[in-house]
């Protein structure tokens, strides 16, 4: 098995930080990092293990989507380079129309 670099989109990066904000507001700081901690340590996981997840091409073409812990959507793309993680959906969030834009 081949290991890929794993790179977070702008937006992905965006999507954590406010997911960071929203559990801090609600929990603490210190739940908010140790859950951004895990959150970001099984995506950069995914360099060994690219090919894990559910392909949705019909949403767009090389789209993955994997789950984490039942409550974060994680959408990413894998080449032979590396691996991309595009968005992270919170909860119940439309994602594949957030996708689809």
């Amino acid at each position: 098995m081949r290991e890929r670099p794993v790179d977070f989109a702008p937006e992905a990066l965006e999507d954590l930080i406010r997911l960071y904000d929203w559990i801090a507001d609600v929990a603490s700081p210190e739940t908010a990092i140790r859950y951004i901690d895990r959150l970001e340590a099984y995506c950069r996981g995914m360099g060994h293990a690219s090919e894990r997840g559910h392909k949705r091409d019909d949403i767009r073409p090389g789209l993955r989507i994997a789950g984490f812990e039942r409550r974060v959507t994680i959408a990413f793309t894998v080449t032979e380079t590396r691996v991309t993680i595009l968005r992270l959906f919170y909860g119940g969030r439309n994602w594949e129309g957030l996708i689809e834009e």
